[in-house]
């Protein structure tokens, strides 16, 4: 089953310096259909309005992946970290028991991410975080896994979090084709980020996503040029 979540209908965060959209209904933001998937339960569209960001807070039991699109953001937080992630780097944190981090765009020009937020396997324990760059040249028309919750990929350079689900990007050029093998059992969620992608049968518009359950794989053609991002869920 493919569940089509087109852009326009996606749930709304807006203020004078973050304009975010969500793929998965937020406490009582969001279309009440937008439901959870597996552990993946929160998507976030967010654009950072320049020299804005969220101040130190805190986050507990939640494996979180930013996906960087555009600009940078720079993250700190009170286990020593700081960092100033550009376009195409990733970023997990694993809050554990309890992490405080700041996340801010200090830059001249907007930010655009994707945050994206699974139930860890085990609450609670150590915080965790890590990054990396995945340029488009080694993403061109295949997907490389980002972040994974299974050993394997993380032995290919994957960044390890503590969740059944791995978080994938892909460039594709416009006409090209992938059919895309899904873990069985399990669902996957999927968003095309600038370009219109067909997906199975459902013609995608830039930033639509796709909720799949019980597909053994997805058959993507790019009608334009366009990132693809996909979290893949066994559980």
């Amino acid at each position: 089953m493919i569940e089509h979540r087109p852009f326009l209908t996606l749930g709304a965060i807006k203020s004078d310096w973050l304009d975010a959209r969500l793929h998965f209904r937020v406490g009582e933001t969001g279309r009440a259909g937008h439901t959870p998937l597996g552990p993946l339960y929160v998507w976030n569209d967010d654009e950072f309005a320049p020299r804005s960001g969220f101040g130190l807070h805190a986050h507990r039991s939640v494996e979180i992946v930013t996906w960087v699109r555009s600009g940078a953001i720079t993250h700190e937080d009170d286990a020593g970290n700081r960092a100033r992630l550009v376009a195409d780097s990733v970023q997990v944190m694993s809050a554990g028991a309890t992490i405080h981090h700041a996340e801010r765009n200090e830059e001249d020009v907007a930010a655009r991410v994707f945050q994206i937020w699974l139930r860890p396997r085990t609450p609670g324990g150590t915080p965790r975080w890590s990054t990396r760059v995945c340029s488009r040249e080694c993403r061109e028309g295949r997907f490389v896994t980002l972040a994974s919750g299974d050993p394997r990929d993380v032995r290919e350079g994957a960044l390890p979090i503590n969740a059944d689900a791995r978080v994938r990007v892909a460039t594709l050029r416009e006409g090209a084709t992938i059919s895309h093998v899904l873990p069985k059992p399990g669902s996957a969620y999927l968003v095309a980020d600038h370009g219109q992608l067909d997906a199975g049968p459902i013609r995608l518009a830039p930033r639509d996503g796709v909720a799949i359950r019980e597909e053994a794989q997805m058959d993507l053609i790019a009608r334009g040029d366009t990132d693809v991002v996909i979290v893949e869920l066994w559980s």
